[in-house]
């Protein structure tokens, strides 16, 4: 079932780091990685990411399973851009018919993968291990973002995992009845979008629901709000985001002084 508890434990230096130095580490590290064009910008953050990995307190399976898909994809970016590179420059590595790979076509296309590669990895790390109730605390404690706005995401973030089991319940009950599309794709769509409606529906009432009973317990007043969690920066806090931010630039002087570093804009 999709959640977004996190799955990591809670004594681990980073899991104990307020959510808005974790986010700012996010925000760091992934926009370093975007921004840069070559392959070893990238690569470096990857390799940070990995040594920090053991003091967020993640377990390899979790991390494993939330990220394999986004690697997935990360590699998908890389294996296109190299096939269907619009300049095929540098020397040739492989030639079958209209297929054509070169040296520079495969270097482009690897660091647009480990890009994706690193602003995934780093997103999940922070948000593995961050509970959703103390990053809407530390939202409008640290950065004085509206309370009716970041209530109602987190609101919102809660109800995602009551859509995942009604998504099950759904097509287990369909599945009960013989509704399934077996291998007609025409019939699999049909039924897809019949459930995706459905889902939907539900979803509206639900919030429909919720937002009724939100404004009944005053949350649309517009009074002064207090907080029952508070949220502080510690040093430890700030050094952490210092840290972050001393890895980016470190992997952009690197890549610098290797010759490699391009600047995507």
């Amino acid at each position: 079932m999709l959640t977004f508890a996190p799955v990591c434990d809670r004594d681990a230096p980073i899991a104990r780091t307020n959510p808005i130095a974790k986010l700012f580490a996010v925000v760091a590290v992934s926009t370093t990685a975007l921004l840069a064009a070559d392959w070893l910008t990238p690569l470096l953050l990857l390799a940070a990411l990995a040594v920090a990995t053991p003091f967020s307190g993640v377990r390899l399976g979790p991390l494993t399973r939330r990220l394999r898909w986004l690697w997935f994809a990360g590699a998908t970016v890389a294996v296109v851009n190299t096939v269907f590179a619009a300049e095929k420059t540098g020397a040739e590595l492989l030639s079958f018919g209209p297929l054509e790979i070169t040296a520079d076509a495969l270097v482009d296309g690897m660091a647009l993968g480990l890009r994706v590669c690193v602003a995934a990895t780093a997103g999940v790390l922070g948000f593995a291990t961050t509970d959703p109730t103390d990053l809407a605390d530390a939202l409008t404690q640290q950065l004085r973002t509206s309370p009716r706005f970041t209530i109602g995401s987190l609101a919102a973030m809660r109800l995602l995992p009551l859509l995942s089991a009604e998504w099950q319940q759904i097509t287990t009950a369909r599945r009960a009845r013989g509704m399934e599309g077996g291998r007609n794709p025409l019939r699999r769509a049909r039924l897809f979008a019949s459930t995706m409606f459905t889902l939907l529906v539900g979803a509206m009432r639900r919030a429909g629901r919720l937002a009724a009973a939100m404004d009944a317990r005053g949350f649309d007043s517009g009074a002064r709000r207090t907080h029952a969690r508070i949220q502080r920066m510690r040093p430890a806090d700030w050094l952490f985001s210092a840290c972050a931010a001393a890895v980016s630039a470190a992997a952009v002087v690197v890549s610098v002084a290797y010759g490699t570093f391009r600047l995507l804009v």
